[in-house]
């Protein structure tokens, strides 16, 4: 895969070879000579992932990557620190900016294209979902970004997968403070542990007994509860081949024994951090599909989704031999309660009918508010008999009981006529069945309203 990649170094033939490295390997670089130039260039999104040097005049590298961190616009692109300094304390201080790896030159060329690949194919996975989410900040669901900037990555759930008690034990003391940690000995279990433990974070160490820790990597990887769980390895010194092909099969971070335990604990929180907002990215795209194809006043689902199911369930219909009824349902002189009362008691009264509605009906019954006062029900497996009762159901809960208004303080009565259809079959469509469940309500309504009326086809 290719990336957009940004070399950011203050001395020219430091650039000049970054930039000959990557081109080579099919990337398009884009160069800068100090760090408010690098802003520039990842505030107009004009690049994938930044490899940044640390000693700059003006700004230094970690301050640079502080601010990008600290942007709802650019926190997301992946940051690599590119830098002579190579004590463990450089290393956490660029984890703590906000960096996602940490790079001592002399740089080896595989190790930063594999790097450069993942962080590159990671950042892309999440693209879509945070571009959905700028999307909805416009439309006040919650700010998933600000709240991803702000997140410490502390008290997340840590699943370490290793066989040996002096390591486990180590690792387990050092991220003790900022982590709960839950420690798998059996590489066969982990994967069954991490499917069921909504861990942040699955840290595997590479020197598992008789077992390829490799093979539980691209095993996480295939799982759908675990496919955007982050995985950190935990390498030898020698292990430079095996993590470079972690990194192909979708690991996410490694840490090279001896273990830093200040180094370990900052990637850790990097990644729960990630894992974080990668989640608060889904659950927003989720609010925002459930906005469009729901009805926000009522919780019913809307004319769109109505629109979007009814020809595939009037084809299973089709398809078995099975019958398929439709109402129409209309509220009595819906507009003199909101002419009598203000619009606030007109939205109590839909309120409170949706949940009598939806009270009336069966799971597999697809309820609906068209707009106003009007609403649908699409019926599954059920006849021209059934549906009148069920109608008649809906009319007689809606009867029964007063409906409260301008919160409680008062209540009125509320009726509600309804009309009802039938699907003939293959010679049948959507716009016909409604048409003529819509045929039947106005009868109803002629005939004085409060009643039910079925369709003579």
């Amino acid at each position: 895969m290719t990336a957009r990649v940004l070399v950011v170094d203050d001395i020219p033939a430091n650039r000049k070879l970054l930039e000959v490295r990557l081109t080579a390997e099919y990337f398009e670089v884009t160069t800068a000579s100090d760090g408010f130039q690098a802003l520039e260039v990842c505030a107009r999104a004009q690049c994938d992932i930044v490899l940044l040097d640390v000693m700059m005049p003006g700004m230094d590298g970690f301050e640079v990557c502080r601010r990008l961190k600290t942007d709802p616009k650019t926190h997301h692109i992946p940051v690599i620190i590119v830098t002579a300094l190579d004590q463990p304390a450089d290393r956490v201080r660029g984890l703590e900016a906000g960096a996602d790896d940490f790079l001592t030159k002399p740089v080896v060329d595989v190790a930063l294209f594999a790097r450069v690949r993942s962080l590159a194919r990671l950042k892309m996975l999440g693209d879509e979902l945070r571009l959905r989410a700028q999307t909805t900040r416009e439309i006040g669901l919650s700010d998933a970004l600000m709240e991803a900037v702000s997140d410490p990555g502390m008290d997340g759930r840590v699943l370490l997968v290793d066989d040996r008690e002096n390591s486990w034990r180590r690792i387990a003391a050092a991220l003790a403070a900022s982590q709960t940690v839950d420690v798998e000995t059996s590489p066969q279990e982990a994967l069954f542990r991490a499917a069921e433990g909504d861990y942040d974070v699955v840290l595997v160490s590479l020197s598992l007994d008789g077992f390829d820790a490799l093979r539980l990597c691209a095993q996480l990887r295939s799982l759908e509860r675990t496919r955007m769980t982050p995985v950190v390895l935990i390498a030898g010194p020698d292990d430079n081949a095996r993590v470079l092909r972690g990194l192909e099969v979708g690991v996410n971070d490694y840490v090279v024994r001896p273990l830093d335990p200040a180094e370990l604990t900052a990637r850790i929180r990097t990644q729960v951090r990630r894992k974080r907002y990668t989640a608060q990215l889904r659950s927003n795209l989720q609010a925002s599909m459930e906005l469009a194809i729901t009805d926000g006043l009522t919780g019913l689902h809307n004319r769109r989704y109505m629109e979007m199911h009814l020809q595939s369930l009037l084809d299973q219909a089709t398809g078995r031999g099975r019958p398929l009824s439709a109402l129409v349902v209309d509220i009595d002189f819906f507009k003199s309660v909101n002419d009598s009362y203000g619009h606030d008691a007109g939205d109590d009264v839909l309120r409170e009918f949706s949940r009598r509605l939806k009270a009336s009906v069966r799971g597999i019954d697809l309820a609906c508010r068209l707009g106003g006062e009007e609403f649908v029900v699409i019926m599954p497996e059920t006849d021209a008999a059934v549906a009148q009762i069920v109608a008649e159901r809906i009319r007689s809960k809606t009867a029964a009981a007063p409906f409260a208004i301008s919160g409680g303080q008062r209540s009125i009565e509320v009726t509600v006529s309804i009309g009802v259809a039938s699907f003939l079959g293959a010679e049948d469509d959507a716009a016909a069945l409604l048409k003529r469940a819509d045929l039947a309500l106005y009868r109803a309504k002629a005939a004085g309203r409060n009643r039910v009326v079925a369709d003579a086809a």
